[in-house]
């Protein structure tokens, strides 16, 4: 028998039908658990995890995105190198203004260019490219990524209605290249151009050619717009409202004040590399000694400290300097608009949705804006004339200032005669115009931003590593009115003399060139550089110099030097005689056009050694060409033409081909300013 305690505990609990629902019951919570657990399985692995969207988009704030939103339809781009197209650029939005067209100035260093292929999603879109050429046909440097967009080959951009104006001065060979590769390149992609390309050239009146196209161009925009317009000449002409908006600040922070700085607030007290065109160095005057011996003009050779900073520098490359503008102007202008120059002011975009909130850094003082941010020393522009005139309470001040910045031939004629040739800056209109007192808050939004000087840099690096050389002519003469132009960076930095350990600071930067020696060495190089063109060549020769210290075998240097007299202006000619010595320097030629009845030029001197020239380029050599692009350098090429021709046995047709080809394959370079 069974013990009935055993018996009791052996027992089911449960009959059959409570194991299968209790089985049932398991099956579903584990079914139910597994499968929730495998549904919330990522479909992608970790790193891949899609983005949970947002239930509010997020906001566009491409340069499309921002044109859509302030209804915006038409963009103008500029490629700008000393302002003039920028300038540009700020008029033709305010023409647009006029016709009650909304557009928008953009910088195409500052947004994505590729939002180009966009520009569908704007209606009735209209972009306007503004474009100067620098150098030798390269891009300006705020146009470098959009040049290097545009070698992209692509078919997408018939989304695109566009119009081009190229800047660029017909002295240099490549004229108006930039304009005219965004003119070409923009048709091949398939963009729709709306009026034709207009042209304008510095060498001559690059005004005048920008004021002819602009009134040629308005009636084929408003015919793309629709918009009818009785009397196009006269809306142009009409003055309009105020870009900017004037703002006093009674109380203001000493710190929160721009007291020149190009553009970080302080950056002039707090120095922090890296060093650029918007945060230049403030870099110590070591040296400040004149060059020229006798006669009545001025060079200077400056010594700039780099030690402190982290700059790099090759022979050839050019250094920016940040002027200061006469304080004796700036006090005139004071005087003469009864204005406490001291005041803090800042002037604001009257567009808040505008990029471009202020014409210069603000809060600033009036006297700061004169002497640091706007240039007062250029000839005053038409459109400025026809705004300001407005403010001329003598009727026949008024009237004159109307006339000669109308559009008539006329009326270019008495602005050339009146402006151009006289060289009125705006000191100078406000004294011959008694009547004419325009607020001065307006003359700061109408005047073009004060651009840095470029020097070529007449040192090596390799014997110069903590020091940046400049040779500069001091730029001084008297105006057709009797007034003493002066040169805005050279006669300031002609009061730049450094006293025993009290240097002068002058801000500066450097802007890399394509203007080299050869890689090798042992390359010859015939060298042109009258004047201060003998600046990169002292830097070339310093570089030559030095690989022959270091015992390296060293090509041909030929120099073509050439000044007025020898007793005034044979600048660095004892460095030059030691360099002759030490065989660094092969062949020196001096023209001195003024020693002699006929004058000679560096040009006569290389059809004196034809042979010798033609020897080098035949055997593989490179010639530079620096200094004066109007007359000297076209001479210099056209001697180059004809030693081929005469020296190498070619037609006139292949010394120019081959004269081409080497300036294709970097085997003469010209570095040239007109």
């Amino acid at each position: 028998m069974a013990d009935s305690s055993t018996a009791v505990e052996s027992k089911p609990l449960v009959g059959p039908i409570d194991v299968v629902l209790l089985a049932s019951f398991i099956g579903a919570l584990l079914y139910w658990f597994c499968g929730r657990k495998k549904k919330a399985e990522p479909a992608f692995p970790p790193n891949l995890m899609p983005v949970k969207q947002s239930r509010v988009a997020q906001e566009d704030t491409s340069f499309i995105g921002k044109m859509k939103k302030t209804g915006k339809s038409i963009a103008i781009f500029y490629g700008s190198q000393t302002g003039t197209a920028e300038e540009f650029a700020g008029r033709l939005a305010k023409d647009a203004q006029r016709y009650g067209l909304k557009a928008a100035v953009f910088d195409p260093e500052e947004i994505d260019i590729e939002e180009l292929t966009r520009f569908g999603e704007i209606e009735n879109g209209l972009a306007i490219f503004v474009m100067a050429t620098y150098g030798e046909g390269d891009p300006t440097d705020n146009a470098q990524e959009f040049y290097e967009w545009l070698q992209n080959d692509r078919d997408d951009m018939d989304c695109l209605n566009y119009t081009v104006f190229a800047l660029g001065n017909k002295t240099y060979e490549h004229f108006n290249a930039m304009g005219r590769i965004v003119d070409k390149k923009l048709e091949e992609m398939g963009a729709k151009r709306v009026f034709e390309r207009g042209e304008g050239d510095d060498d001559g009146n690059i005004e005048e050619d920008f004021v002819r196209w602009r009134e040629e161009f308005w009636p084929a925009v408003l015919k793309f717009y629709n918009i009818n317009v009785r009397d196009i000449k006269r809306s142009l002409s009409t003055c309009i409202e105020r870009q900017f908006k004037l703002e006093i600040h009674e109380d203001i922070s000493e710190d929160k004040i721009f007291a020149g700085e190009v553009s970080r607030l302080k950056s002039y007290q707090r120095q922090r590399p890296p060093f650029d065109a918007k945060n230049p160095y403030l870099a110590p005057i070591r040296i400040n000694r004149e060059l020229h011996k006798g006669g009545d003009r001025s060079c200077m050779h400056i010594e700039l400290d780099i030690s402190g900073a982290s700059i790099k520098y090759d022979a050839g490359d050019h250094v920016g300097i940040y002027p200061t503008n006469d304080h004796e102007l700036v006090d005139k202008i004071g005087k003469m608009l009864n204005v406490d120059l001291d005041t803090v002011m800042s002037l604001v975009n009257v567009d808040e949705d505008a990029s471009k909130k202020n014409p210069f850094p603000c809060p600033t003082t009036y006297r700061t804006a004169l002497l640091h941010y706007v240039d007062i020393t250029s000839t005053v522009k038409t459109h400025v004339l026809r705004e300001l005139a407005e403010y001329a309470k003598d009727p026949k001040e008024k009237e004159f200032l109307m006339n000669i910045s109308n559009s008539t031939e006329d009326a270019k004629h008495q602005y050339n005669e009146w402006i151009v040739k006289c060289h009125r800056h705006i000191v100078a209109v406000l004294e011959d115009m008694p009547s004419l007192r325009p607020p001065l808050a307006h003359i700061l939004e109408l005047l073009p931003r004060l651009q840095c000087r470029y020097y070529s840099i007449s040192s090596s690096s390799k014997l110069n590593p903590k020091s940046i050389h400049v040779t500069a002519v001091v730029v001084r003469y008297t105006t057709k009115t009797g007034r003493l132009q002066k040169g805005v960076a050279t006669t300031w930095l002609q009061t730049k003399i450094p006293k025993g350990d009290d240097c002068p600071h002058v801000p500066i930067f450097v802007r890399k060139t394509t203007f080299r020696l050869p890689f090798k060495p042992v390359t010859p190089v015939i060298m042109v550089g009258p004047g201060t063109g003998l600046a990169p060549f002292r830097g070339f020769i310093q570089d030559r110099h030095h690989s022959v210290k270091q015992g390296k075998k060293v090509g041909d240097t030929v120099l073509y030097f050439g000044c007025r007299k020898k007793s005034e202006d044979y600048i660095y000619e004892d460095e030059l005689s030691e360099y002759v010595k030490d065989g660094t320097i092969t062949q020196l030629h001096v023209a001195f056009s003024r020693e002699q009845e006929n004058k000679v030029y560096v040009q006569n001197k290389m059809k004196d050694t034809k042979e010798s020239i033609w020897k080098i380029l035949d055997n593989g050599g490179h010639i530079y060409v620096c200094g004066d692009a109007r007359n000297m350098a076209r001479d210099v090429h056209s001697v180059i033409v004809e030693i081929a021709r005469e020296n190498g046995g070619m037609s006139e047709n292949e010394a120019i081909d081959f004269v081409k080809k080497l300036g294709a394959k970097g085997r003469y370079s010209t570095d040239v300013w007109s």
